[in-house]
């Protein structure tokens, strides 16, 4: 074991009690996430209790230099799987933590990039707070090559063989990557992220995670945590993660982000019918919700390769080429829960999840007739 390795994994609980709290937040691209560490007295669990800090806003798109203070203001707290120490399995709390974080003007305005100020107030709603909404986010990504940005595993600028045998496969010819899947697939889990599981994606060298079933703005919180951690986990590997929705043109699947929703009321007797209204509400807001669900999503959203046409809304029970599918179970049933086809995987989970939750909670639009 090198020097660096062993400073790296120093047990500092038994010379200090201070911990380190990594400040993690969105950056003004929007997909970029940021972080800085500090150092803090001792172990915190409740966000509120931690102080505010600062950052160079021109440095990340998100101020101008000459007024380049941005505030960040904690909001949810992770255990930080990077910087473990030995006291974590015995302690109730951990010493060192991951803080998200959104962001403020020194006045206290939301900054333009600042999501998470209108998922919240939509998620605090009344009406909104007594369905408790449930989001189970399927988030896709890409692994390429660092230097190429080629996805790994595939021929250096050539292609493997057509998509079919790498689906949840195995096998070192149709599996890439799996040991970056798997050590992120943990360190979620130690964190603290209700991670649901993982699977290899029909294009080889993409995957997929889950996260949920979690309620309101936590859906928000955890997926930009795992977004997050992710990143980290690529670096020390040497590749690069992509979320764009379409990393390789042609006959090869896009990448996407599910969401799985469901209210009190649909997961109740009844609730196939409430769902069939939320799709119809949907349906009304169509491209609105479209405008919203990621950029560059128009290169996936084709009708082709497990998607619906961009341009029209559809939904069906058991129907991957729809807009919105309805599984079999929830038919069956009369109640559960429905699936949103259409965000891409470089949507803002905070815009996404709380305008699902704004359309069919507390819209009351004209509703057209939906196809199926």
């Amino acid at each position: 074991m090198s020097l660096l390795t062993d400073l790296l994994n120093l047990d500092l609980s038994d010379c200090t009690g201070k911990i380190i709290a990594e400040y993690i937040w969105v950056g003004g691209t929007g997909m970029d996430v940021r972080s800085k560490a500090r150092t803090l007295p001792g172990p915190v669990d409740d966000p509120s209790k931690l102080p505010n800090w600062n950052f160079d806003g021109s440095s990340t798109g998100q101020a101008t230099g000459d007024d380049s203070e941005v505030i960040l203001r904690p909001q949810a707290i992770f255990r930080d799987p990077f910087r473990k120490g030995n006291n974590i399995l015995v302690k109730s709390i951990t010493s060192f933590r991951q803080v998200i974080c959104d962001c403020y003007s020194p006045t206290g305005e939301p900054i333009p990039s600042n999501k998470r100020y209108n998922a919240e107030r939509i998620f605090s709603h009344p009406d909104v707070k007594a369905e408790e909404p449930w989001y189970g986010i399927e988030q896709e990504y890409t692994l390429l090559q660092k230097d190429t940005n080629w996805p790994i595993g595939w021929p250096l600028g050539g292609y493997p063989g057509p998509q079919g045998p790498y689906y949840c496969a195995a096998g070192a010819d149709k599996s890439y990557g799996r040991d970056i899947v798997d050590a992120h697939y943990k360190a979620c889990l130690y964190a603290g992220i209700n991670i649901g599981g993982i699977n290899a994606e029909v294009m080889p060298g993409q995957w997929e995670f889950q996260v949920g079933p979690s309620v309101g703005i936590a859906a928000g919180d955890q997926l930009w945590a795992a977004r997050y951690i992710l990143e980290r986990i690529t670096e020390i590997a040497g590749v690069v993660v992509s979320f764009d929705p379409k990393p390789i043109p042609g006959e090869w699947n896009g990448a996407g982000a599910h969401v799985n929703y469901s209210t009190k009321s649909m997961r109740s007797e009844g609730g196939y019918e409430l769902i069939k209204k939320a799709i119809k509400k949907l349906e009304a807001r169509h491209m609105e919700h479209i405008a919203a669900y990621g950029e560059g999503n128009e290169r996936r959203l084709t009708g082709r390769h497990e998607t619906a046409d961009i341009n029209t809304f559809t939904w069906g029970v058991a129907n991957r080429g729809a807009s919105v599918r309805v599984g079999r179970d929830t038919e069956k049933e009369g109640k559960g829960y429905f699936e949103d086809r259409r965000p891409s995987s470089n949507m803002d989970p905070y815009v996404v999840t709380s305008m699902i939750a704004e359309t069919t909670v507390l819209c009351n639009s004209n509703l057209s007739n939906g196809s199926k």
